[in-house]
């Protein structure tokens, strides 16, 4: 048995979650995909599994069912609690994925409550009064407005939710939570079988939240709701050992701070390459030829970054083929970077990006190792059969696209010296 079984919508989420975990203590392991999930007797030692997916912003049954798939396997663990997490921006349309996802995860469990906790202070986004906010803006106001995939043009939590969902949504505010978990468990009890969008604008507040919901068989939210759990794990005497090799950073995020970041490292002497989409869409195998040749004859001591996007006029005219082919030249750079280069120390930047690349990889299962950021930390891996390079060990930093500080492509190689 274990205490708790996750599943993440994208596999930055699932490191995201699996950070915050390991620094409270727990031990955590991160599957790539249901089929990857330990049996009871690999799991034995771990606190908590969690199963990264590809699934935010792909088609709703699609999402359900790998999502169902990684939940009955999971159930083979016995854990004490779930977990469903998805970003902290709620990231969706107004057709899911969370709602079909969380309906569907309820109803495999036979359960028909859970929290909706998206807040995450720590990385500036907290609910108050029901609305999402992001470093201080209304989501709605924040460049999340303008996101390619999931444009979030609505910051209040429950109309985001309740076109996803047959159940029912309710709110529990800021007041209920500050008068403590007992009062809080009372008042969320006293409540009908709803999703219940509680308020949070403090670490404090997560985790009050949850500890009055201990007994609740299934969480959701982002990762600041683990704030509140505690295992006996210390993280520092975690062994960590990093493949020495070449550095990489790929960027398929078009986010403000992911954008943000590349300007940060190139100023700082970072090389850069800059995707030429159109060119990419045409004839992709020559785009990554061309970076690959790049790449070798950079300085090995120098960080490469490679990316797609640099203001937001590189993606209003984008098509809906851009993102997948983007990751797609992205995930094979990395490949031939890692079989032919040396390279083994790579950070990426962008959910779905992340999924390309580790899939790519044929990676199956994720060592966490130190914080970079909250949200962000190393990983390490080995590569499978289908990245060419069977068996070699490669560290990996997966980072969603709003995270992380903005020179982090320079500095966060620091956390494994």
């Amino acid at each position: 048995m274990i205490r708790l079984a996750a599943i993440a919508d994208d596999f930055t989420g699932a490191t995201d979650l699996a950070t915050s975990l390991r620094e409270r203590g727990l031990r955590v392991a991160v599957v790539l995909g249901a089929e990857a999930v330990p049996s009871s007797a690999e799991a034995k030692g771990l606190d908590a599994v969690i199963v990264a997916l590809k699934s935010r912003t792909a088609p709703v049954a699609e999402a359900v069912s790998v999502s169902l798939d990684s939940v009955r396997a999971l159930r083979e663990l016995e854990p004490g609690q779930y977990f469903v997490k998805y970003c902290s921006t709620f990231d969706s349309t107004s057709a899911g994925n969370i709602g079909p996802v969380l309906d569907a995860v309820l109803g495999e469990l036979g359960e028909r409550r859970t929290v909706v906790v998206p807040a995450f202070p720590d990385n500036a986004r907290t609910v108050f009064q029901g609305h999402l906010f992001v470093g201080g803006e209304l989501l709605s106001d924040s460049p999340m407005r303008h996101h390619p995939l999931t444009p979030m043009t609505e910051s209040r939590v429950s109309a985001l939710l309740t076109p996803q969902t047959s159940h029912p949504v309710t709110e529990v505010s800021v007041d209920s939570v500050w008068a403590g978990a007992d009062a809080l468990r009372d008042t969320l009890d006293a409540l009908p079988d709803s999703y219940v969008v509680v308020d949070a604008t403090t670490n404090a507040d997560l985790e009050t939240i949850q500890a009055a919901t201990t007994s609740w068989r299934v969480l959701s939210g982002s990762a600041g709701l683990a704030f509140g759990m505690r295992g006996d794990h210390d993280p520092a005497n975690q062994r960590f050992d990093a493949p020495e090799g070449r550095r990489l950073v790929v960027c398929g995020s078009a986010s403000a701070k992911t954008r943000e970041q590349i300007a940060a490292a190139l100023a700082a002497g970072a090389a850069g390459f800059k995707l030429d989409v159109q060119r990419l869409l045409a004839d992709p195998g020559a785009v990554v030829a061309e970076v690959s040749a790049w790449l070798a004859g950079l300085d090995p001591e120098v960080v490469p970054v490679v990316y797609s996007v640099a203001t937001l006029d590189d993606i209003r005219d984008a098509s809906h083929d851009a993102a997948p082919a983007v990751e797609g030249v992205l995930s094979r750079v990395v490949v031939d970077a890692v079989a032919r280069l040396g390279v083994r120390r790579v950070i990426v930047a962008g959910g779905e990006t992340s999924g390309a690349v580790t899939t790519a990889l044929g990676c199956t299962r994720l060592l966490i190792g130190p914080q970079i950021a909250p949200g962000v930390c190393w990983s390490l891996s080995t590569t499978g059969a289908a990245s060419g390079s069977p068996g070699t060990p490669v560290a990996l930093a997966l980072k969603s696209g709003n995270f992380g500080s903005t020179d982090m492509f320079s500095t966060a190689w620091e956390a494994l010296s």
